[in-house]
């Protein structure tokens, strides 16, 4: 894809999250990895204002905090750009607001393996970060922690961040992420959930294998 055609998938990706009902308002952000460079959405910009040449661009590997662009960056670039230095394999990053995971996520509740869809974020939970205040440096260090061999996280009274290997494979799995919060939420209104156990996940793993998860994610369910 050319830098034109991602930065107008990832306006595209900012717009589908409203439209989706997994964010709300500017609050959420996306970024896309290309060419040793960092493709995130601007600061305070409704979604249907942005034009491609707004979106940011940051050096990945360059000096750590700079950006090019009529537009500054997300307020969040510092846990999109520490989490692209850190886990080379990703390449796009979604962060929204969703309802039903960040009610677990002021709860401070990791979600456990309710659903075998949950491994699809790399193991038997996703965990919650602890909190801090948005935009920091904190924040960041606690959510590069909390997605350590992990696709997806929830962060403390705030949110939650899903990743993937493209832009797709990141929006598929905000969505997912916010199907299963929602599901987890109910069942521990009704009670006594039953949890997958290691081996339950370990098991649905072999079979994504096989269903060629890592080419066509939805195809998985």
């Amino acid at each position: 894809m050319t830098e034109l055609s991602i930065r107008k998938a990832l306006i595209h990706a900012c717009q589908q999250m409203n439209a989706l009902g997994i964010n709300q308002g500017t609050s959420g952000n996306i970024s896309v990895r290309h060419d040793g460079m960092m493709l995130i959405s601007p600061s305070a910009t409704p979604y249907h204002l942005i034009e491609p040449e707004m979106v940011a661009a940051m050096p990945i590997e360059g000096e750590y905090g700079t950006w090019t662009g009529p537009k500054k960056p997300s307020t969040e670039w510092r846990f999109h750009l520490d989490i692209m230095r850190a886990r080379p394999e990703v390449n796009a990053i979604v962060h929204s607001h969703p309802t039903f995971a960040t009610v677990l996520a002021i709860a401070r509740k990791n979600i456990e393996a309710c659903h075998y869809m949950i491994a699809a974020f790399g193991g038997t939970d996703i965990r919650c970060a602890p909190y801090a205040t948005f935009g920091t440096k904190a924040l960041s260090v606690h959510a590069v922690e909390a997605l350590r061999d992990r696709m997806g996280c929830l962060l403390a009274n705030h949110g939650m961040i899903a990743l993937g290997e493209n832009l797709d494979k990141a929006m598929w799995r905000a969505v997912e992420l916010e199907t299963i919060a929602r599901q987890y939420y109910h069942v521990l209104v009704l009670g006594n959930p039953h949890i997958l156990t290691r081996a339950d996940i370990d098991a649905t793993l072999a079979q994504f294998s096989g269903y060629g998860i890592q080419d066509e994610t939805a195809s998985a369910a």
